[in-house]
């Protein structure tokens, strides 16, 4: 008798191959059976009109601190992750000296919106070494597996101490430390490296984070470290303020290592054929016979704005920022009042706070074309007619007076979107170019970061129920090849040999999904980390189980408290 049989589903096995109805069968924490008729199981689950599809691998979030008290690791394993990964963007915990811990955590802050009390709180720092690190990981009972990466920044300011917190270069024995540390890193577990080479990567106080100036022989260095320990790959952001001189030194790392190279790549506004000219360096590398691929978004990589939000439209408004500090329900009913409201709308963007928020603010507060209502539901492909502009014009006022009305509207929590990248044409033709493309990988999920502005650890889901069911304004793509994607084409990226298919003898990581009734809502600020930190989380209907190692994790959208979960480490 089998442990589990799931009866009768649409299995989609995660390859790329047709789909066929069938039974899956379970023993332990590996598949046994995938097709035909099944014996008897002592957990029998009906699949009837459900989709059965392997667990999903995800491989940009940035849970490095909440990995170490956080077991479920939500919203990302509400939505069909059975895997992810961390340590991206050149950012994390490990290696660290004790007088170095602070300012790992402005880093983290200012780098991913992740607030400092929250990792203050309750990071435990019983680590010194990344090998600590992953050991430390490794003894916390959780949900889902987890894997990290070595990230650039604190490595950086571990071999080179106050040195590489004020960007100084490194010299010879600096360089030498770091390659050693990093073959250490992938010895013990680690899945890959990252760093970052872009100037919105800033810390707390505003600085560019140790690894921006970094000279291509330091990086380089680190690919050979890689290639000596047989592991890992090489990920990174970079502007690409010098394209040819950026695909030297990434061609180079690719020859010397032999080992995958990654980059992130989204479309930008103000270089709309960027995205173009990069993938055009990304397939000259492979003809090559260089492993370089792009890292992409199954959609915009946009900010979620309301009363409650990291920043909204009014941020940069004196009248609404004295209140911003407020307990949720008192800024809500202060906001109500017409005086407040007279006096917000007559305000224009304060120099003080411009010189305060980040760039991006002006456009928030002023590009209403770019700004949509989210809805209960979000469509992450808006139509010009949804943006708070056009809603506006339509009701015969200002996009100021819409945008606010709307959001202190009903109970407060309603939210606008603005796309920042991936969205410069209005639509997704160049996202479903990109995610379609051979040469690139999907991610940028994001989860565990942007805590007060962004919630894309729902892309999994997006990319099935938008992708797949719901897209009206172009191509849609087949279910077959959008599954593959999430989970065989990451797991085979990251050598995760035993992950990815339904396949007898793989692990039994599985989703059993109610295709139909797919639902994203809207995203929701909740104040459930250390210290009351907020973060906001997205909630999802159609998952009706995930199962992680042979044991179901959550049933119609309910943890069942089971903590299969381990720290997957690399073999090579």
């Amino acid at each position: 008798m089998h442990d589990i049989v799931i009866r009768g589903g649409t299995i989609v096995d995660g390859t790329g191959a047709p789909s066929s109805q069938g039974d899956l069968a379970i023993d332990g924490d590996s598949i046994v059976q995938v097709g035909g008729k099944a014996g008897p199981g002592k957990r029998e689950v009906k699949a009837d009109g459900r989709l059965v599809t392997p667990g999903w691998v995800d491989v940009h979030t940035h849970y490095d601190g909440q990995a170490t008290w956080d077991p479920v690791l939500a919203p990302s394993s509400w939505h069909g992750a059975t895997t992810i990964v961390f340590g991206n963007c050149g950012v994390g915990f490990a290696p660290v000296r004790q007088q170095h811990q602070q300012a790992l955590i402005e880093m983290m802050e200012g780098v991913e919106d992740i607030p400092g009390i929250v990792l203050t709180e309750g990071l435990k720092w019983d680590w010194e070494s990344f090998p600590e690190y992953l050991d430390a990981l490794s003894k916390l009972p959780r949900t889902i597996d987890i894997a990290a990466q070595i990230a650039h920044h604190p490595l950086r300011v571990y071999a080179m101490g106050e040195r590489a917190i004020v960007r100084e270069q490194a010299t010879a024995d600096d360089i030498e430390t770091m390659g050693r540390l990093t073959e250490e890193a992938l010895k013990a577990g680690a899945v890959g490296f990252t760093t970052s080479r872009s100037d919105q990567h800033k810390t707390l106080a505003g600085e560019l984070v140790p690894g921006r100036y970094a000279e291509h022989e330091e990086l380089i260095a680190i690919g050979r470290a890689m290639g000596r320990a047989g592991r890992g790959t090489f990920g990174m952001l970079s502007d690409f303020e010098d394209e040819a001189s950026e695909f030297r030194w990434i061609r180079q790392v690719a020859k010397d290592s032999g080992r995958p190279v990654w980059f992130l790549l989204t479309d930008r506004s103000y270089d709309p054929e960027r995205w173009r000219r990069l993938m055009d360096g990304v397939s000259a590398a492979r003809a090559d016979n260089l492993p370089v691929y792009a890292q992409v978004a199954g959609r915009p990589v946009g900010l979620t704005l309301g009363l409650g939000t990291s920043l909204n439209p009014f941020a940069l408004r004196e009248a609404f920022a004295a209140l911003a500090k407020l307990p949720p329900a008192e800024m809500l009913a202060r906001l109500r009042d017409p005086e407040t409201r007279r006096l917000v709308l007559s305000q224009e963007a304060s120099p003080r706070l411009l010189e305060v928020l980040p760039p991006l603010s002006r456009q928030i507060a002023t590009r209403w074309d770019r700004m949509y209502l989210l809805g209960e539901q979000p469509d992450y492909e808006p139509p010009p007619e949804r943006s708070i502009a056009a809603m506006a014009a339509r009701d015969g006022v200002t996009p100021a007076e819409f945008c606010y009305d709307y959001l202190v509207g009903g109970d407060g929590s309603r939210m606008v979107y603005f796309p920042v990248t991936n969205y410069v044409h209005g639509d997704l033709e160049v996202v479903r170019e990109l995610i379609e493309h051979p040469h690139t990988i999907l991610g940028l999920s994001d989860g565990g970061a942007h805590c007060g502005v962004i919630c894309d650890a729902s892309l999994n889901t997006s990319m099935l129920s938008h992708w797949v069911r719901d897209r009206t304004r172009g191509p849609r793509m087949p279910l077959e090849r959008t599954i593959q994607r999430m989970t065989s084409s990451t797991a085979d990226f990251y050598g995760f040999r035993d992950r990815g298919r339904l396949q007898p003898g793989k692990k039994a990581d599985v989703n059993v999904i109610d295709f139909e009734g797919l639902t994203l809502h809207s995203p929701k600020m909740i104040f459930d980390l250390p210290a009351g930190g907020r973060r906001l989380v997205q909630s999802v209907d159609g998952y009706d189980m995930t199962i992680c190692s042979g044991t179901p994790i959550f049933e119609k959208g309910q943890e069942t408290g089971a903590r299969p979960g381990k720290l997957v480490r690399s073999t090579g």
